[in-house]
Protein backbone atom coordinates (compact mmCIF):
# COMPACT_ATOMS: atom_id res chain seq x y z
CA UNK A 1 0.00 0.00 0.00
CA UNK A 2 1.44 3.37 -1.07
CA UNK A 3 1.86 6.43 1.06
CA UNK A 4 -0.70 9.19 0.62
CA UNK A 5 0.94 12.12 -1.16
CA UNK A 6 -0.27 15.67 -1.57
CA UNK A 7 1.35 18.76 -2.94
CA UNK A 8 1.74 21.80 -0.72
CA UNK A 9 1.13 25.15 -2.40
CA UNK A 10 4.23 27.07 -3.42
CA UNK A 11 4.87 30.50 -1.91
CA UNK A 12 5.71 33.50 -4.10
CA UNK A 13 8.75 34.59 -2.11
CA UNK A 14 9.20 38.07 -3.59
CA UNK A 15 5.55 39.13 -3.26
CA UNK A 16 5.40 37.69 0.27
CA UNK A 17 8.61 39.49 1.26
CA UNK A 18 7.20 42.80 0.01
CA UNK A 19 3.97 42.35 1.98
CA UNK A 20 5.81 41.50 5.23
CA UNK A 21 8.26 44.38 4.78
CA UNK A 22 5.36 46.77 4.16
CA UNK A 23 3.57 45.56 7.32
CA UNK A 24 6.73 46.08 9.41
CA UNK A 25 7.38 49.55 7.99
CA UNK A 26 3.74 50.54 8.51
CA UNK A 27 3.95 49.38 12.12
CA UNK A 28 6.97 51.61 12.77
CA UNK A 29 5.28 54.54 11.03
CA UNK A 30 2.12 54.18 13.13
CA UNK A 31 4.20 54.04 16.31
CA UNK A 32 6.19 57.13 15.34
CA UNK A 33 3.38 59.40 14.20
CA UNK A 34 0.88 58.51 16.89
CA UNK A 35 -2.63 59.68 16.12
CA UNK A 36 -3.35 62.61 13.86
CA UNK A 37 -6.95 63.08 12.80
CA UNK A 38 -7.21 62.34 9.14
CA UNK A 39 -10.47 64.17 8.66
CA UNK A 40 -11.84 67.48 9.84
CA UNK A 41 -15.47 68.40 10.36
CA UNK A 42 -17.14 70.89 8.06
CA UNK A 43 -17.77 74.20 9.76
CA UNK A 44 -19.97 75.73 7.08
CA UNK A 45 -23.59 74.72 6.76
CA UNK A 46 -24.76 72.75 3.77
CA UNK A 47 -28.18 73.24 2.25
CA UNK A 48 -30.15 70.84 0.15
CA UNK A 49 -33.49 70.91 -1.62
CA UNK A 50 -34.08 67.35 -0.48
CA UNK A 51 -36.42 67.30 2.52
CA UNK A 52 -35.07 65.76 5.71
CA UNK A 53 -36.06 62.19 6.46
CA UNK A 54 -38.44 61.42 9.31
CA UNK A 55 -36.41 58.74 11.04
CA UNK A 56 -35.84 60.76 14.21
CA UNK A 57 -32.14 59.89 13.90
CA UNK A 58 -29.82 62.86 14.26
CA UNK A 59 -26.75 62.56 12.07
CA UNK A 60 -24.11 65.21 11.49
CA UNK A 61 -20.87 65.50 9.57
CA UNK A 62 -19.08 66.06 12.90
CA UNK A 63 -20.26 62.66 14.11
CA UNK A 64 -19.13 61.08 10.83
CA UNK A 65 -15.66 62.62 11.15
CA UNK A 66 -15.33 61.65 14.82
CA UNK A 67 -16.34 58.05 14.06
CA UNK A 68 -13.96 57.85 11.11
CA UNK A 69 -11.06 59.16 13.21
CA UNK A 70 -11.81 56.67 16.00
CA UNK A 71 -11.99 53.82 13.49
CA UNK A 72 -8.70 54.89 11.90
CA UNK A 73 -6.95 55.02 15.27
CA UNK A 74 -8.36 51.64 16.25
CA UNK A 75 -7.17 50.15 12.94
CA UNK A 76 -3.67 51.54 13.53
CA UNK A 77 -3.51 50.23 17.10
CA UNK A 78 -4.66 46.77 16.03
CA UNK A 79 -2.06 46.67 13.24
CA UNK A 80 0.77 47.59 15.62
CA UNK A 81 -0.43 45.09 18.22
CA UNK A 82 -0.73 42.28 15.67
CA UNK A 83 2.74 42.92 14.19
CA UNK A 84 4.41 43.29 17.60
CA UNK A 85 2.83 40.05 18.83
CA UNK A 86 4.00 38.16 15.73
CA UNK A 87 7.54 39.53 16.14
CA UNK A 88 7.51 38.66 19.85
CA UNK A 89 6.76 35.03 18.96
CA UNK A 90 9.89 34.71 16.80
CA UNK A 91 13.08 33.12 18.08
CA UNK A 92 15.58 35.35 19.88
CA UNK A 93 17.92 35.93 16.92
CA UNK A 94 15.06 36.36 14.45
CA UNK A 95 13.41 38.88 16.79
CA UNK A 96 16.68 40.80 17.19
CA UNK A 97 17.14 41.04 13.42
CA UNK A 98 13.58 42.20 12.74
CA UNK A 99 13.41 44.66 15.63
CA UNK A 100 16.78 46.24 14.89
CA UNK A 101 16.24 46.43 11.12
CA UNK A 102 12.55 47.39 10.90
CA UNK A 103 11.14 48.46 14.26
CA UNK A 104 13.67 50.88 15.73
CA UNK A 105 15.19 53.14 13.06
CA UNK A 106 13.54 53.66 9.66
CA UNK A 107 16.88 54.54 8.06
CA UNK A 108 18.68 51.37 9.21
CA UNK A 109 20.15 49.31 6.38
CA UNK A 110 20.78 45.58 6.22
CA UNK A 111 24.55 46.24 6.20
CA UNK A 112 24.35 48.32 9.40
CA UNK A 113 22.09 45.76 11.02
CA UNK A 114 24.25 42.69 10.52
CA UNK A 115 27.39 44.56 11.50
CA UNK A 116 25.64 45.91 14.60
CA UNK A 117 24.55 42.40 15.54
CA UNK A 118 28.04 40.99 14.83
CA UNK A 119 26.74 38.53 12.22
CA UNK A 120 28.07 37.47 8.89
CA UNK A 121 26.08 38.65 5.89
CA UNK A 122 25.08 35.11 5.02
CA UNK A 123 23.87 34.29 8.55
CA UNK A 124 21.94 37.55 8.71
CA UNK A 125 20.05 36.92 5.46
CA UNK A 126 19.34 33.32 6.43
CA UNK A 127 17.86 34.40 9.78
CA UNK A 128 15.97 37.30 8.19
CA UNK A 129 14.49 35.02 5.52
CA UNK A 130 13.34 32.51 8.12
CA UNK A 131 11.81 35.32 10.21
CA UNK A 132 9.97 36.72 7.17
CA UNK A 133 8.60 33.28 6.38
CA UNK A 134 7.25 32.91 9.93
CA UNK A 135 5.87 36.45 9.99
CA UNK A 136 4.12 35.96 6.65
CA UNK A 137 2.15 33.03 8.04
CA UNK A 138 1.58 34.62 11.46
CA UNK A 139 0.21 37.81 9.86
CA UNK A 140 -1.55 35.94 7.03
CA UNK A 141 0.43 37.82 4.38
CA UNK A 142 1.74 34.86 2.40
CA UNK A 143 1.21 34.95 -1.36
CA UNK A 144 0.53 31.58 -2.97
CA UNK A 145 1.83 31.00 -6.50
CA UNK A 146 -0.82 30.09 -9.01
CA UNK A 147 -0.37 26.54 -10.30
CA UNK A 148 0.86 26.35 -13.89
CA UNK A 149 -1.84 25.32 -16.33
CA UNK A 150 0.62 23.75 -18.78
Amino acid sequence: MGQLAFKLPEIDREATRKRVEEALETCLLYEQIGFHPGHEAKVTPGYSETPPSNTNAFHSSTEDVAQKNVDTELHRQLHVKKVRLAVYRLGRKEREVIEKRYLTDPDMTDYETYHGLHMSERTYYRIKGRAFYKLAFALKLEVIKEPDQT
